[in-house]
């Protein structure tokens, strides 16, 4: 899935609610070889266990974070719960300068700040099947306490709501992660030489 045939690369947003399988579907896509550059999220939240900087996410001190803020280092930045993301202007122009298509995740304020400023941008929303099952996924990967997952799950109902300004909506299916990762990558492919070139 290069780009090399195509003249203007791909830009594609990839969200949804927090515990949807954003970072799965992707890490999926990366196994299986796709020629895409994996734009690294930086954020001031704690490492989680298996996690590598510069590979899941660029971990950042507030401070480092709000000199970057400063600087207008970043297409889009957010405070996420307690914790700060932003995506990397660098990340994304020097993909595009070689011609590669870009893959960015971030959450849903993030996608629709990115939806303003990269609107030639392919918009993949991930979301589950059921806001049960969405619980479900959130207490099994003991990463947040249970007021957290509440918290997680009122802010999921919210975002739901909005999955009309994304291009296209995908069910990421429990124990069906094949079938997720091949579903975005026919979006993808669709969207090839349908949409203008993106401008950071």
């Amino acid at each position: 899935m290069s780009s090399s045939s195509n003249k203007i690369p791909v830009v594609v947003v990839i969200s949804g609610p927090s515990g949807v399988g954003k970072d799965a579907t992707i890490a999926r896509m990366r196994q299986e070889g796709d020629k895409f550059h994996y734009v690294v999220t930086a954020t001031t939240r704690d490492k989680r266990p298996g996690e590598v900087d510069g590979v899941d996410y660029f971990f950042l001190t507030e401070n480092d974070f709000r000199k970057k803020i400063k600087n207008d280092e970043f297409i889009e930045y957010a405070k996420v719960y307690n914790n700060m993301y932003g995506v990397l202007k660098s990340e994304v122009r020097q993909a595009l300068a070689k011609g590669e298509d870009v893959i960015i995740k971030v959450d849903v304020q993030g996608a629709a700040t990115l939806k303003r400023k990269i609107p030639n941008a392919v918009f993949i929303f991930l979301m589950p099947p059921s806001i049960d099952e969405l619980e479900e996924r959130l207490k099994k990967r003991n990463a947040d306490s249970e007021n957290d997952v509440s918290v997680r799950i009122g802010k999921a109902e919210e975002e739901l709501n909005v999955r009309e300004m994304f291009n296209h909506t995908v069910v990421n299916t429990k124990d069906d992660l094949d079938k997720t990762v091949q579903s975005v990558k026919e979006l993808i492919n669709k969207s090839r030489g349908k949409m203008g070139p993106v401008i950071i």
